[in-house]
This record gives C-alpha cells, structure tokens and sequence, in this order.
C-alpha cells in the first residue's frame, strides 16, 4: 500500500487506534491530521511521527461535538497538505465508562443523569456527522475522498445501561454510512464502516466471548481500514463490516 500524496484526518488519534492508524498511514508515506481534545499528548504524537518524516503530520485540539472546531481541522487540514483524501472516526466511547459513572449511585439507566447520555450520543453520533458535513465540502470539490465511520458489534448487541453506545454506533453503522455513501457516489466519494468486536485495547475485552475464541488485536483493525483506504479496497463503499472473530454470528440462545 502506497499513500503517498493523499492526506488522513483521524479523530481521537492522541492514543489507541487513532494514534496507531496515523501511525501506519503515514509509514506508508501519507500525510495525517491528528485530532484530539488532549493537546498535551497530541503534540508528543505529532512530534513522533515528524522526527521520522518531517513535516507529515500536523494536529489540531478537536472536540468533535463542536461543529467550529471540526471545521477548523478541516481547514487546517487543507491549509497544511491541500487535500483531505480520508477520514476516520475513532473518538467516541461508552458514556458511562468515559464519564466514569458510579453505577452504586446511578444503578439503571433512568437512573443516569442525562447530561452522560448526551456526551456519549454527540461524540459517537454528532462528531462523524459532523465531519461528514464539513469535510464533503472539500471532498465533493477534489471529486474524490473516503469517509470511514468506526462502529461496533454492541450497535447490534445492544447495551441495557450504557444505551448511548449501541444507539449511536448502530447509527453510524447503517443510516449514516448508507446516506453519505448515496450522496457521495455522484462526486466519486465513498463511505464505509468498520465495526469492531472485542479488541484489546484495554484488558476486559479479553473476556468477552468470540467464535475464534480470542479478542482481536488493534492492528487488525487498522489493517482493515487500510485496505479500505488503498487502491486494493476502492469497491467496497456503503458498507458495514464487521470484524469482531465472530461474536455477531453467535446464538443468541439461552
């Protein structure tokens, strides 16, 4: 796979998966856009990655629920490489464990207080809509981009607590994808979601059940979104794919 040329804004990308496809994007020679609310780490990042290719990246503090500051990135974005050829929505999580609710206090869900909600339903859902709306305006103007929204197999699963999470990803995984992809298919834009299982990003995933009998590893997803990216994945559009060992094929039984 060869990026050279082509420019990445990835959300949430001071740490975890965001960091790490910045991270395999530009060692395949493409230029990134880190975008994060920690801007401490986002500058150590960005200083990695420049120190072993000078002037391939750049980061701009992002909260993705502010439509300015997404803006903003997009702009920047355009300003330092002149294109904007992917984006990918990492930033998001459970509101519940993001917000670090005390579930002795706030057992069930009626129980939790709105505003957690809210934070998780603008980060997962509203931050990629937003991105989508400001960035297909550079896109549609290049006549070509990919926008890849990070789903998860809990927008099929469900969540009884923590309802924000399944709600907003399975929005991602089929309204929004489907409807960029629509619009996006007349300016040679396409979308597609990537929707993960369990991966070890932190060590209770290590617990949750798939048919291979594992969780997956980080790098797996970020080789999907990759192949995605690259000349090898440009049919692929509209989609959602699961990559999760097979935990969404399991019965559902008992």
């Amino acid at each position: 796979m060869d990026f050279s040329g082509q420019t990445a804004i990835a959300t949430g990308a001071a740490s975890g998966m965001g960091l790490l496809f910045s991270q395999n994007f530009a060692g395949l020679g493409g230029n990134v856009v880190l975008c994060d609310v920690n801007e401490a780490a986002l500058n150590e990042r960005v200083a990695e990655l420049n120190s072993q290719r000078e002037g391939c990246a750049i980061g701009v503090v992002c909260d993705v629920r502010d439509y300015a500051q997404v803006c903003n990135a997009r702009d920047k974005a355009v300003e330092a490489f002149g294109r904007i050829d992917v984006v990918v929505n990492f930033a998001g999580g459970t509101a519940v464990r993001m917000r670090k609710v005390d579930k002795t206090l706030y057992p069930e869900f009626p129980d939790v207080p709105i505003d957690v909600y809210d934070w998780g339903l603008d980060v997962n859902l509203k931050g990629p809509f937003y991105f989508a709306h400001a960035v297909l305006k550079q896109m549609r103007e290049q006549k070509s981009g990919l926008i890849l929204n990070i789903g998860s197999v809990t927008g099929s699963d469900g969540d009884d607590y923590g309802m924000d999470y399944p709600s907003a990803k399975a929005g991602l995984m089929y309204g929004l994808t489907k409807s960029i992809a629509q619009y996006g298919a007349r300016h040679n834009i396409r979308c597609v979601c990537v929707s993960p299982g369990p991966i070890l990003t932190r060590p209770g995933m290590a617990k949750l059940k798939t048919l291979l009998g594992r969780a997956g590893e980080p790098q797996e997803v970020v080789d999907l979104c990759l192949f995605i990216a690259s000349d090898k994945g440009q049919f692929i559009n509209g989609e959602n794919i699961m990559i999760d060992g097979g935990r969404n094929a399991m019965s559902r039984k008992g």
